[in-house]
């Protein structure tokens, strides 16, 4: 090949990427088919947060509800935590509390098995 076939080839290759490589508007779009999707456009968009907005409100209802059973847990430990320290100062002073027995032979039975 020489020079001249060469800027030939070049010339083409340019030409053919300007015309594939337009950018902005297109000439036969209409006004009237843009407003038209203009309004499919926002509608989608009203859709699209209307979802958001019930997704987030069922995610806030469930964080929620865990928080609330983490705190009937937290409770229901802290019941069960008061009510040893008091079996422990009542053994340690030498009298047997009410509902120590029905727990050792709970735990008694536990270990048999």
């Amino acid at each position: 090949m020489d020079c001249d076939e060469l800027t030939v080839i070049e010339e083409q290759n340019q030409t053919e990427r300007k015309e594939s490589g337009k950018r902005g508007r297109k000439p036969g779009r209409k006004a009237s088919t843009e407003k038209i999707d203009m309004k499919a456009k926002l509608e989608r968009s009203r859709q699209s947060a209307r979802e958001c907005r019930a997704r987030k409100k069922l995610r806030y209802q469930y964080l929620e509800e865990l928080v609330s059973d983490r705190e009937k847990a937290v409770f229901e430990l802290r019941r069960e935590l008061e009510k040893l320290q008091y079996w422990a100062l009542e053994v340690e002073a030498g009298r047997f509390p009410e509902g120590l027995q029905e727990l050792l032979e709970e735990l008694g039975a536990l270990k048999q098995e």
